[in-house]
């Protein structure tokens, strides 16, 4: 079966969208859905970026923020732009990552979306994260513990580093088979058409 690899950052307010959708449309493409969490500090500095352009750009910002509304309304999802923006999600990528592994990895991404962008948790306090592992049937404490580990801290690092040689400069992308590209919520049915008759 063809699959997309579906690359996402916590911080990212497009992400929240494509996250609550991408695993119904992929059943309906017939395309596997591979989650890749991965940092976009990193990404911004070797941009000369010190925060999200979304904040570097207020115009921009306050289109964003309007842009979401209007699409998490059509949607049926709410959305509020959590304080502060951008949150730190090393710690929820990390869990993620522990999580794709024992496979409840997509129900802790969904609630860790959910909680930052429709509830305004804080994504970095221990006790939204706790939550989110409830939500998705983690084991909190052995959860932690292997969030810290060697392997996972190496894993994620070595996602934003395969993000950055695959050109990806913004999140979400989605990354094919063939190694297209395509960037943003709303390319994601492009992404699943090109995985599913062009691969």
């Amino acid at each position: 079966m063809a699959h997309v690899t579906f690359w996402f950052e916590f911080a990212s307010t497009y992400s929240y969208l494509s996250a609550m959708r991408i695993e119904q449309m992929a059943r309906k493409a017939d395309v596997d859905v591979i989650w890749k969490p991965f940092l976009l500090g990193p990404i911004f500095k070797a941009q000369n970026r010190e925060t999200s352009p979304f904040n570097i750009y207020p115009a921009k910002g306050r289109y964003m923020v309007r842009d979401i509304e209007r699409i998490a309304q059509e949607r049926g999802l709410a959305f509020r732009l959590p304080d502060p923006f951008p949150q730190n999600g090393l710690l929820a990528a990390r869990l993620a990552l522990v999580g794709l592994e024992e496979g409840w990895g997509p129900a802790f991404i969904r609630s860790i979306f959910r909680l930052q962008f429709a509830e305004q948790q804080n994504i970095s306090e221990r006790s939204t994260i706790a939550t989110a592992l409830a939500l998705a049937g983690a084991l909190e404490n052995e959860a932690f513990e292997r969030a810290q580990s060697p392997e996972i801290k190496s894993k994620l690092w070595a996602n934003t580093e395969e993000a950055q040689t695959r050109g990806i400069f913004g999140a979400p992308s989605f990354t094919t088979e063939s190694g297209e590209l395509f960037w943003g919520d709303d390319r994601l049915e492009r992404a699943l058409l090109w995985s599913r008759w062009i691969n």
